[in-house]
């Protein structure tokens, strides 16, 4: 590289680091493997990704909103989304936040969920429309590298991923049918790479805990895409983060007593489980119940950390299952107790009892969430 092309790529980038005033600036997400969407080599739960396509997927948000314009002769292909999908406000309950729309299905949101998390720089790893599931790959947040020359300098001649940050992010998007339209989960999930040897030879990457913010990030983000005003999103994210604490919860004999509608608590507890390591496998809102089993991730992570809570449960086995598919699976429980009272239960599936020492330590768990 000749001394005159090496001073202009310096001074572009010192050009674009004092550009960059933006706060959302503060992420930029990229998956490591965009276009083949294969997993992270360091995390330790990645496999190949399983694509179900029931809900197709518009080339990009231009083209769903062009559909959604021919379907309504006369206006705009820009005015027809923003029409029909700016009825969307942010709820908040403690530190657990989602976004509902009005008079929108599930069906109607899935490709345009699908499309906002790729043009935020993620991957899909993961899809079930049926139960209203999907989940990102592992992606990096290069706005941490911060926008200085080098990065730049070396972005510029395509050797960005030789500077990297020893986290990884990846979200759980749960959406569901409300009374009035459809509610919008969104739940993070962070890594993290520690030295295991003094040499600093050796690496591991484990779990970090959830970020609220971050999901409330996204979740404006979304409003946005939604066609609510950027102001009035932002706005909305201020306010609810100086909303009035969550209703209480406590442990009582054996259960979770939630003062809480069984509407909110539902909503809620959704949540909880996802941001305790836990996969909801399918629901029924009818009856109360999700369906959970532990993510492997996180139980591996906890092994190689020397076992523990999360150990113990992730590999407690359900003998009553094939020998390939004994991981636990367990049912959580919701019922109403009143106007504003929920009790929320956990028991196994099958005929394998759930060792009591596990099951209090996931309802404390949960409890505190709540609180």
């Amino acid at each position: 590289m000749n001394k005159t092309l090496m001073t202009g790529l310096l001074c572009a980038g010192l050009l674009s680091a004092c550009a960059s005033s933006n706060p959302d600036s503060k992420y930029d997400f990229k998956s490591d493997s965009p276009k083949t969407k294969a997993g992270l080599e360091v995390p330790p739960d990645l496999s190949l990704p399983s694509q179900q396509d029931r809900y197709p997927l518009p080339s990009s948000t231009s083209a769903l909103a062009q559909q959604q314009a021919a379907a309504q002769p006369g206006k705009p292909a820009g005015q027809a989304i923003l029409q029909q999908t700016a009825n969307a406000s942010l709820e908040r309950a403690g530190s657990q936040r989602w976004v509902s729309v009005q008079n929108k299905s599930p069906a109607e949101l899935w490709p345009l969920l699908k499309a906002f998390w790729q043009d935020n720089g993620f991957v899909i790893q993961n899809e079930d429309p049926e139960i209203g599931y999907m989940e990102t790959d592992w992606a990096e947040n290069r706005a941490k590298l911060g926008a200085g020359a080098i990065r730049n300098m070396l972005e510029t001649v395509g050797l960005g991923s030789v500077m990297s940050t020893p986290e990884r992010d990846r979200f759980r998007i749960r959406i569901e049918k409300s009374a009035t339209g459809t509610d919008v989960f969104f739940s993070h999930r962070g890594m993290y790479e520690i030295y295991i040897n003094e040499a600093k030879e050796e690496t591991r990457w484990q779990p970090r805990p959830t970020d609220p913010e971050l999901e409330a990030v996204f979740l404006e983000r979304f409003m946005v895409r939604l066609g609510v005003d950027e102001k009035v999103a932002a706005q909305s994210r201020t306010q609810v983060a100086s909303a009035a604490p969550a209703s209480k919860a406590r442990l009582a004999d054996g259960v979770i007593q939630l003062d809480d509608s069984f509407e909110r608590a539902w909503r809620r507890v959704g949540l909880v489980l996802e941001h305790n390591g836990l996969t909801i496998t399918d629901r029924d809102r009818s009856l109360g119940v999700y369906f959970v089993s532990p993510a492997e991730d996180e139980a591996k992570a906890k092994e190689k950390e020397g076992g523990g809570f999360w150990s113990s449960l992730a590999f407690w086995r359900d003998n009553t299952k094939p020998a390939d598919d004994a991981r636990a699976s367990l049912r959580v429980q919701l019922t109403a107790a009143g106007e504003r009272q929920v009790r929320i239960d956990i028991r196994p599936e099958g005929n394998t009892p759930l060792p009591a020492k596990q099951k209090e330590q996931l309802l404390q768990k949960m409890a505190a969430e709540l609180n």
